[in-house]
């Protein structure tokens, strides 16, 4: 455990992510003098008011709606901050921001950097159906996800794994990665390594289709899109009767009969649904349908 920490440390965070973080650094008794937060947000699935922690552990905070507006760049540079954290806020920070600390900005990124930067790093990962990604804390630019390097570990992506069992996997990880470069920081023996940004890619933003499930679709495909988008992020969807109806949890099911349409309901059983796909067939079993689909119905 770290005491007596000489570096002020400003944090910034939004979501469940960030107050795991935080609440990492507070039990490592850094020297945390101040953080911005947001009190609500309909854009974050995983929100989280970090103030919550800040409260208990006397840590000065404030609620904010543009990280990089006058205000909030004039409070952080009123706590004196000579490192910044940043993990788990949407929108990019500005060069006058990035500026404000001598040590620079740490983000977080869950993915072995050079690849895969941008947007949903851990949605992606299990919709493509990666098997490996990393954890990853960098020096924040005004570039995307393109910073050097502070630490990076790799983790493994099982199949039985879905956005909350990868969500929390990473946050321990991640927690384990602050121990090690804390003291690192704290006496100045960390180092940085730059990325090869030729040798990445940068992930899209993703849109409302994306979540749509299509039974030309084959079963691991359907499975990776629904177990991508599980809680705590917002949940595939199929469409039945003009209406878009959440899938939260399904099974690939074994069926060799090709001579049946895809999107036909094979079996409804003990709430479940069990429907053709391009190649073999799914077994619903989590579910926001309100009234069940019949044998023999197509979705």
């Amino acid at each position: 455990m770290i005491s007596n920490s000489n570096i002020k440390i400003v944090f910034i965070g939004t979501v469940i992510f960030s107050y795991k973080m935080l609440e990492k650094l507070i039990s490592l008794n850094a020297n945390i003098t101040g953080v911005c937060t947001k009190k609500e947000s309909n854009f974050n699935n995983d929100f989280s008011d970090l103030s919550h922690l800040c409260i208990p552990n006397n840590i000065p905070y404030k609620y904010v709606i543009d990280i990089n507006d006058s205000e909030s760049v004039n409070w952080i540079k009123s706590c004196k901050p000579d490192i910044i954290f940043c993990f788990g806020w949407s929108n990019l920070l500005k060069k006058e921001l990035l500026n404000i600390a001598k040590m620079g900005i740490v983000g977080y990124h869950p993915s072995k950097l050079p690849l895969n930067r941008g947007r949903h790093p851990l949605i992606w990962a299990l919709a493509l159906g990666l098997q490996n990604s990393a954890s990853t804390f960098f020096f924040m630019n005004e570039e995307v996800d393109s910073g050097d390097i502070l630490s990076q570990k790799d983790f493994q992506i099982l199949y039985k794994d879905d956005a909350k069992s990868l969500y929390e996997k990473v946050s321990i990880l991640a927690q384990s990665q602050i121990e090690e470069f804390l003291p690192k920081l704290e006496n100045n023996s960390y180092k940085k390594i730059k990325q090869s940004l030729l040798l990445g890619n940068c992930w899209r933003k993703r849109k409302q289709i994306d979540g749509l499930i299509d039974f030309r679709m084959n079963s691991k495909t359907i499975y990776n899109l629904v177990r991508a988008l599980t809680k705590p992020y917002a949940g595939a969807h199929i469409l039945y009767n003009n209406e878009f109806i959440k899938i939260w949890k399904i099974e690939e099911m074994d069926n060799s009969d090709f001579n049946i349409e895809y999107g036909k309901i094979l079996k409804i059983e003990n709430g479940t649904i069990i429907i053709k796909t391009a190649d073999s067939a799914i077994r619903i079993i989590e579910h926001e349908f309100k009234l069940l689909p019949k044998e023999g119905e197509y979705l």
